[in-house]
């Protein structure tokens, strides 16, 4: 009852006509900042931040600003995916993979639809769990210590095959490559370069935004200029704006899942909502197994990542307001300007600053609502995207791109870092390896291999760290449950094969 009185206070502050006002501008500016390719909701809510000084923002005013545009660019990260293959950002990856097949198949509409519908179950989930379960799950995050960690990222690599519908091999490949390429810069724990070659702009290894906006929009262009030349490429339409029943009733258990997945990603310090979009894909996918048509436009393949992305964004939050702890980089941007306030989250910020936390929360679900009255009615604009000719609308990829990349750091080092990464991604489009896996190497290699040395020099060297605690070998053992699956389903279908031969 303590928990609803407080909601309830909470409500009363969210709906202030000057918090109403932010919430909304928040939403729409983070939807539109979302769908440019590179910006994302870190790059987003950096920009934003000088605003609530200049406007002389209270703490609740500025947080419900800044926290609106971060759910509003978790949203917005879908619509460039499915209209354009290119993610805003890298939860968004996991969309492009059944988003874009489903745009060439006339659903686009559809498919915006159903990603707003699911986006907005997933964060109104982990907001509900904000609300009730914040204590429990923070204990609960508490108990994984460096050995617990690498075992998550053990789990999600062992997962690495149900990424994409091509080769196994091809997959792995591209997976190391990323954990390749993961390793440039220097090193945390030693201090030395690693695979510099003397230039100092590596030195903080490869932004992993330049890469992504390489390895897809860059390359993509580059596949269109090929496309120009040698065929025409298929005529999309827009289709319905809205889900069909049965596509609704199909994917709502999807939906569910995904969200307890993605929250629980989100709640676990320094996974994030990237973590909570793969592992919500990839297991949806094996869950689903030959029910599925993942990689070919399935909208379950959509419904998934969307809803376990903003899932993990709610639940990002609940570390940083109540240990200090950034689930994300987006929160660990929002815990520097609350440190500049001079407020300190932790255990006793809801008993300090009830008013704030609650009017936040509170909050959280007014936004949560605006997105989807927002974006529903938009649908149409949006997917009218892809009326606009090729030939206008790559040359504005390409300067978004390269507007959006140099803005990172003001390095025109950046910019060609860029252009090599679309060339590679080129390159690996036309030897059919997949790209995603190169990006998702490189965006959890460094933590994955940071977690393990830090395991080893706990212990002084001695691997028994790594499955002593009863929370790594549960995941290590579904982890191998995983693989064995997978590679039984292979043979399965393999043995089918030449059996109809």
């Amino acid at each position: 009852m303590d928990i609803l009185a407080y909601l309830a206070q909470g409500f009363v502050v969210a709906t202030e006509p000057q918090h109403l006002m932010l919430a909304l501008i928040g939403c729409a500016l983070g939807t539109l900042l979302g769908a440019l390719p590179g910006l994302g909701p870190v790059n987003g809510v950096a920009l934003m931040i000088p605003l609530t000084f200049n406007f002389d923002l209270a703490p609740t005013a500025a947080l419900i600003l800044l926290v609106s545009i971060y759910y509003g660019c978790m949203y917005g990260g879908r619509i460039s995916s499915i209209l354009l293959n290119i993610p805003g950002d890298e939860p968004a990856m996991m969309t492009t993979m059944d988003g874009y097949p489903m745009a060439l198949k006339g659903r686009a509409g559809e498919a915006l639809g159903l990603t707003g519908v699911a986006s907005f179950v997933g964060a109104t989930v982990a907001t509900i769990g904000l609300t009730l379960f914040a204590p429990l799950l923070v204990g609960f995050a508490i108990r994984f210590g460096p050995a617990e960690y690498f075992a998550l990222f053990m789990l999600a690599f062992a997962t690495i095959g149900g990424v994409t519908s091509g080769s196994l091999s091809k997959s792995f490949v591209a997976a190391c490559l990323g954990l390749l390429l993961g390793t440039v810069g220097i090193d945390a724990v030693s201090s030395v370069p690693r695979f510099t070659f003397g230039w100092f702009e590596i030195y903080d290894g490869i932004d992993f935004i330049v890469a992504l906006v390489g390895l897809f929009a860059i390359s993509e262009c580059l596949v269109f200029l090929e496309d120009i030349r040698h065929s025409n490429k298929p005529t999309m339409k827009l289709g319905s704006a809205i889900p069909g029943m049965r596509t609704a009733w199909t994917c709502a258990p999807t939906i569910t899942r995904s969200s307890f997945i993605g929250f629980i990603a989100g709640v676990l310090p320094g996974a994030g909502a990237a973590l909570g979009s793969f592992l919500s894909y990839t297991l949806e996918k094996r869950w689903l197994g030959r029910r599925g048509d993942f990689g070919n436009g399935d909208p379950r393949g959509v419904a998934a990542p969307e809803a376990g992305n903003n899932a993990a964004a709610g639940g990002a939050l609940i570390p940083m307001l109540s240990l200090g702890i950034p689930g994300s980089g987006t929160t660990a941007i929002l815990l520097a300007l609350l440190l500049s306030m001079n407020i300190t989250p932790g255990p006793l910020l809801f008993q300090q600053q009830p008013e704030m936390v609650w009017g936040l929360v509170a909050a959280l679900f007014i936004g949560n609502l605006m997105l989807l009255v927002l974006n529903i009615p938009l649908v149409g604009l949006f997917a009218r995207v892809l009326r606009a000719p090729g030939w206008f609308l790559m040359p504005m990829v390409v300067m978004v791109a390269f507007v959006g990349v140099y803005s990172l750091g003001n390095s025109a080092f950046d910019l060609y870092m860029m252009l090599g990464f679309g060339v590679l991604g080129y390159v690996l489009r036309k030897l059919e390896i997949p790209t995603v896996p190169v990006v998702l190497g490189l965006l959890l290699g460094g933590q994955m291999e940071y977690n393990l040395r830090r395991a080893m020099a706990i212990s002084g060297g001695d691997w028994d760290i790594l499955w002593n605690s009863g929370i790594s070998v549960g995941i290590y053992a579904f982890a191998i449950t995983l693989i064995s699956a997978g590679l039984v389903y292979g043979w399965l279908v393999r043995q089918r094969r030449i059996d109809a031969g």
